[in-house]
């Protein structure tokens, strides 16, 4: 075959040999081709001259002062081709950028391949892909982080005012009724301190509409005589006010964190609209789960709303209707639409759930159970799957809840276990893999090779946070180690051998492509509810999934 390859290649180097002159062509020496050409690449990076690919500017270290000089909003994407995120975000990236062209404003995108244009990614301090920094009249020292959910709204609150100066009673009245929601500001000087912190927090929260106020007869019409901050809403109390605290000024932290937790019903309606209840970032949830169609079960609302009022901020409630979108959730919690009514409580921070075991569900009896586990008075409730009889006889030994403690921390044992989601297309994809290693070890009688559905089991001291998560119990006693390393037998074989280490780390700052692309257990809620969003971030608002903007798990 490579004798064939062979005289194929010398017969097309005759023939190019022959028909050159034939042609009329003029040979030229290749080497000098390759430098004339390297030569044009370097003109073409080293001019400032800055490219444009659908509305988005390329950008790099000869062109990137001139495009901040240029342009007084200027928010860039330092991105890494092969990062599957940026990938899916170049195409909400480009419709961004040319909506924000043709509305003539002032702020314009950009972008900058983080991989070969290094200086810049180390003068931005540039570790994970992508990262989103806006630049404001041509200041390159201070960029601000992106933290919006909507690259439209969020550029545009920037470019102009973030709130809408109301001036007399009939207008404020007309703001308050354009909306469900509106937050007002009453300072008496516009220019102090605690109204520009009002008008930062008024840039952030795009999805909330801000105005402002300073005539004096505002301030009386409301019933107001300091500057404060109020939320009128057309549900539970119309109008929450939030004063500023003259010693203190106004926190842009927590004023967001109140319009956050009361722009909230009191009590919530589980949908499919999902973003709502999981934006607010309130620690724990208290679900309640029952059937509509009954009429006892309904009325169960009343002392759940009776409860929620003393809870505000740290617990949020939440009526999950197993008939209708909360059947879908079910599965997360291990339960039937038979098991309704009932309720549990969920930490947020770590997924843990708590089952409220009494029959009596009195706003009193609902209380005393909060408490009791905000008080750490409770244990939590952990789903378990039943072991399958033929647990152990194939290569990989599959664990459930009941299970683990006797398999994994067997010190006699040194044993690799996989936690897994059945839905994951990335556990899905390293399945094979983790086969063929149990395979391979399979005569070892000192390394078990495991898996462990993690939507079907829980573990009290193991908290899983995205699929999937290899840990590695050795031998001897209650020890863990986390595997970091790429998810291939090769490397699996080294970590094992190696007692549990890899002979050589990726360095620090270093982003695994695979690390990208892995799925968090708030997926697993929106993979219950049908509604799995994709990781990318939304243009224009809508759901968000909880991800960071400039951590690994970017969008």
């Amino acid at each position: 075959m490579r004798g064939c390859g062979s005289r194929l290649v010398w017969l097309l180097v005759l023939s190019l040999a022959w028909l050159g002159p034939a042609l009329g062509g003029e040979d030229k020496d290749e080497e000098l081709i390759e430098e004339e050409e390297k030569e044009k690449e370097e003109d073409e990076v080293l001019s400032d001259e800055i490219k444009e690919e659908d509305n988005v500017l390329v950008l790099h270290e000869h062109n990137f002062a001139r495009a901040l000089s240029e342009h007084q909003l200027l928010l860039v994407e330092f991105y890494a081709p092969w990062c599957g995120h940026c990938q899916r975000l170049a195409p909400a990236f480009a419709q961004a950028a040319t909506e924000l062209r043709n509305g003539s404003s002032p702020a314009r995108l950009g972008k900058v391949d983080a991989t070969a244009q290094t200086a810049l990614a180390t003068e931005f301090g540039i570790t994970s892909y992508p990262t989103l920094k806006l630049f404001r009249d041509g200041n390159r020292t201070h960029p601000l982080e992106y933290t919006g959910r909507g690259i439209v709204r969020w550029m545009q609150r920037r470019a102009g005012p973030s709130a809408t100066l109301l001036q007399d009673t009939d207008t404020i009245t007309a703001f308050i009724n354009s909306q469900d929601l509106v937050a007002i500001g009453f300072f008496k000087d516009l220019k102090g301190e605690a109204a520009q912190a009002f008008f930062e927090v008024a840039a952030e929260m795009v999805d909330l509409t801000f105005g402002v106020a300073e005539a004096a007869e505002l301030f009386q019409a409301y019933g107001l005589s300091d500057d404060t901050v109020c939320l009128f809403k057309k549900f539970d109390e119309r109008q929450t006010n939030f004063p500023v605290d003259l010693a203190r000024g106004l926190d842009t932290a927590e004023l967001t964190r109140l319009l956050r937790v009361h722009s909230l019903q009191l009590v919530m309606e589980f949908t499919n609209e999902v973003q709502p209840i999981f934006s607010a970032k309130i620690p724990h949830h208290m679900l309640l789960f029952l059937n509509k169609s009954s009429p006892e079960q309904l009325s169960l609302r009343d002392s759940f709303r009776a409860a929620a009022g003393d809870f505000r901020g740290e617990v949020l409630f939440v009526v999950v209707d197993v008939t209708g979108h909360g059947a879908d959730v079910l599965p997360f919690f291990g339960m039937t639409a038979a098991d309704a009514p009932t309720m549990r409580l969920v930490k947020m921070k770590n997924n843990r759930k708590y089952q409220m075991e009494q029959d009596n569900f009195s706003d009193s009896a609902i209380r005393t159970f909060i408490q009791a586990v905000l008080d750490g008075k409770v244990k939590p409730h952990l789903l378990s799957a039943e072991p399958p009889e033929d647990w152990d006889t194939q290569p990989v030994k599959v664990l459930v809840g009941k299970t683990f403690e006797q398999v994994a921390f067997d010190e006699t044992k040194n044993v690799f276990v996989k936690f897994y989601a059945p839905w994951c297309p990335h556990c899905q994809a390293m399945a094979a893999a983790w086969e063929e290693l149990a395979e391979r070890y399979k005569d070892r009688e000192d390394i078990v090779i495991a898996k462990m559905d993690s939507t079907a089991n829980e573990l009290e001291n193991i908290t899983i946070h995205g699929y999937p998560t290899l840990h590695y119990f050795p031998a001897g006693p209650g020890r863990k180690v986390g595997y970091k390393g790429t998810r291939d037998v090769e490397t699996f074989s080294k970590f094992l051998e190696n007692g549990g280490t890899l002979p050589e780390e990726p360095p620090d700052g270093v982003i695994l492509p695979h690390l990208l692309e892995d799925h968090t257990t708030v997926e697993l809620v929106a993979h219950f509810l049908k509604v799995i969003p994709e990781k990318s971030r939304n243009v224009e608002g809508g759901r968000g999934n909880k991800m960071q903007v400039n951590g690994q798990r970017a969008l």
